[in-house]
């Protein structure tokens, strides 16, 4: 175990973390994509997975909302182990992501995009909702209230009925937060957030996330390649390099952390 694993190991199986993971490693046949990681992630904090193209963080995302089980390790949410979960499974617990490449309905209106994300939390089954049989009109109501309330919160209140497909690529990513959003996470995954948008609009995404988080009580994991937002952003930070953790600590620590700066800062 490297030194930064020690420091992510687990300390006592009581302390209350949202997040774990136990020496989770995964494997593609000879491919180690993930080799041994443990760490831990507080409630509330904004914690940052960095690391070179390849370092495994996409895929750890993937196994922490079940779309990949890991080869062995543990994933667990609030103390409980969720790597046997299915995807809607950990969506239910409060656990809601955003994808590197974006997965939008293209042909369906922004505001569709999220009240399809919203009506996990309905009660109305398939043919209540046929049917406008109770609750599901009201409950057809509320989730159309929540969504472009959802909308209006990431600047595209006055473009509910236009189609995804249609939107530039950082009003999709802001939509894409949005449909997140409605699934009342506690936890958000961001996979890299930023990508495609310029100087400004990267400061505006760090003073949203940090709205987002204070009002909705969130805890926050992001994935981001573009060091100063992460530096500025995040209460502490996992770098992984080739699949292993190799730093995990506050900004300055990571940022001043000799493996890390060979790996991957560089000159930065």
């Amino acid at each position: 175990m490297t030194q930064a694993q020690a420091d992510g190991a687990i300390a006592h199986p009581k302390t209350p973390y949202i997040l774990e993971a136990r020496g989770v490693t995964r494997r593609f046949g000879g491919l180690v994509a993930v080799n041994n990681v443990s760490f831990a992630v507080q409630p509330g904090e904004i914690f940052g997975l960095i690391g070179p193209n390849g370092a495994g963080k996409t895929t750890f995302f993937n196994l922490l909302t079940g779309l990949i089980q890991p080869s062995s390790g543990q994933m667990l949410h609030n103390g409980e182990e969720i790597w046997r979960s299915r995807p809607f499974q950990i969506a239910q617990r409060g656990i809601a992501r955003t994808f590197q490449n974006i997965r939008l309905f293209g042909e369906l209106s922004a505001l569709e995009n999220v009240m399809i994300a919203h009506h996990i939390h309905t009660r109305s089954g398939l043919v209540k909702g046929v049917l406008s049989l109770p609750p599901a009109p009201t409950e057809e109501r509320k989730t159309r209230e929540k969504a472009f309330e959802l909308l209006g919160l990431v600047g595209l209140g006055d473009r509910a009925s236009e189609q995804a497909k249609n939107f530039a690529y950082g009003d999709q990513r802001r939509l894409e937060i949005a449909r997140a959003l409605a699934l009342e996470p506690k936890v958000l995954l961001l996979d890299e957030p930023a990508a495609g948008m310029n100087p400004n609009e990267k400061g505006q995404l760090s003073d949203f996330i940090r709205d987002i988080r204070q009002q909705f009580d969130l805890t926050v994991l992001l994935i981001e390649h573009h060091v100063p937002l992460v530096m500025g952003l995040c209460d502490r930070i996992a770098v992984l390099d080739f699949g292993q953790l190799i730093a995990l600590g506050d900004p300055t620590q990571v940022k001043n952390d000799p493996a890390v700066i060979e790996a991957y800062l560089g000159a930065e």
